[in-house]
């Protein structure tokens, strides 16, 4: 249910993540006005740009990287734009494994709901059979989502005031959460936490690229359902689409 949900949500998200989030990891050359703090954060874009992309690196036509928002500082806008790219690249990620496993028929073998009614695989594509979902199943998702969305930027150190933009909040460490949780949200099997510093660099990198490619991904498969031929290499592999996918509820 959540991956029907993150193929509706993020279609608006990563919209905005792949104007604002990915020209976010690279920046111009800092000014002579730019501060030592800002310096130090214009530094780590190049650096992360650099490996991400060797051969672009440095790209920002939009200057995002040297203008500020909400009178927030140019290193706290930087730490925003940077967890934006993060965070939906995430969802895009989820999304396009969630649209081709839906595409396909693989649901969970138990019913949907206490009523024994079954997944609505039979519906047709994935936005079809968010359709064909209750109300009820939609708030659902849509509640447990923003949940999330929540917890992340109500606990732990905020990455705008010196936390690490993309690090989600550990279920089992916060107070937010009143009773224990065995698993966190990301590696719940604690799989990296004995990995070193160099090894979780290159995740960091391989994650930003993947989120980068799957926010174009899901977006690509959305386009041509609603508009067929817009994208050549997935003409007649996607079906039609004439709903509104920009509506949860239409």
């Amino acid at each position: 249910m959540v991956s029907i949900s993150l193929q509706k949500i993020t279609m608006k998200l990563a919209l905005i993540s792949i104007l604002a989030g990915s020209a976010a990891a690279f920046a111009p050359a800092p000014t002579a006005r730019t501060s030592v703090a800002q310096n130090a954060a214009l530094d780590d874009l190049k650096s992360i740009a650099e490996k991400s992309n060797p051969v672009l690196k440095f790209y920002d036509p939009l200057e995002l990287s040297s203008t500020t928002i909400w009178g927030n500082s140019n290193d706290d806008t930087i730490a925003f734009l940077r967890h934006s790219e993060i965070k939906h690249g995430r969802v895009a990620m989820a999304a396009f494994v969630g649209y081709i496993v839906q595409s396909n028929g693989i649901h969970w073998p138990f019913p949907i709901d206490f009523a024994g009614n079954p997944y609505p695989y039979a519906a047709g594509s994935p936005p079809e059979q968010w359709d064909a979902l209750s109300d009820a199943a939609k708030w659902q998702i849509i509640l447990f989502v923003g949940f999330l969305e929540w917890f992340s930027e109500a606990a732990g150190t905020h990455y705008m005031r010196g936390g690490v933009p993309g690090a989600y909040p550990k279920f089992s460490d916060h107070k937010v959460i009143p009773h224990p949780v065995p698993f966190n949200l990301f590696d719940p099997f604690g799989f990296s936490g004995g990995k070193s510093a160099e090894a979780k660099e290159k995740g960091l990198i391989k994650e930003l690229n993947n989120g980068r490619l799957a926010m174009i991904g899901i977006l690509g498969f959305i386009s041509e359902q609603r508009v067929e031929g817009s994208v050549p290499l997935l003409k007649g592999l996607v079906s039609h689409y004439d709903g509104e996918t920009m509506a949860p509820f239409g």
